[in-house]
């Protein structure tokens, strides 16, 4: 299975993904294009501007695509979250080139799981970097998922997680028609 979880920083990502790696053998993780680029030698603003989230984008979309349809991967990041980050930043998510650059990397994706910033991520998290971005991109994010005005993610299950984070990995691992192990 092929699951991408998405959603804005300090959502618990990350903590996810390799929680479900742990609950569904022979699942890998893929990080996060961030810390692909960092490695590779990228070098961002602080914060982050349009062209880096443009990068962070075409990466994402390169691990997605790199990936055989039958993998058994965990993407943590997809590039869903960079067109929010992009258009919370102001830029415009209905360029005809975005669609067309975005549809192989959601092929076959069997599950999108969003993380939302919640009243308990705000408590047991760490404080947040960019907060009124932060809040922006959780919004542009839903608007991007549930109005899908790229016609992209229309037949992938969406599971949108907002409840107790010690929940997630069941809900998910539930979705997938997994057993909680």
């Amino acid at each position: 299975m092929r699951v991408g979880v998405s959603g804005t920083h300090g959502t618990g990502k990350t903590t996810l993904v390799e929680a479900l790696c742990e609950h569904l053998p022979g699942h890998v993780a893929v990080d996060e294009p961030y810390y692909l680029l960092e490695e590779e030698g990228y070098e961002f603003a602080n914060p982050p501007s349009l062209e880096d989230y443009h990068a962070m984008l075409v990466r994402s979309v390169r691990s997605m695509v790199s990936r055989p349809l039958s993998s058994a991967v965990v993407f943590d990041r997809t590039p869903l979250d960079y067109l929010a980050y992009m258009t919370a930043s102001g830029a415009d998510p209905e360029a005809p080139a975005v669609a067309e650059a975005l549809q192989p990397a959601f092929a076959g994706l069997d599950l999108l799981v969003i993380t939302r910033v919640t009243a308990e991520t705000e408590r047991v998290m760490p404080p947040a970097q960019l907060p009124a971005l932060r809040l922006r991109v959780d919004d542009a994010l839903l608007d991007l998922v549930y109005d899908d005005p790229l016609g992209l993610w229309g037949d992938i299950a969406v599971l949108e997680l907002d409840g107790p984070l010690d929940g997630r990995v069941g809900m998910v691992l539930a979705a997938l028609g997994q057993a909680v192990s």
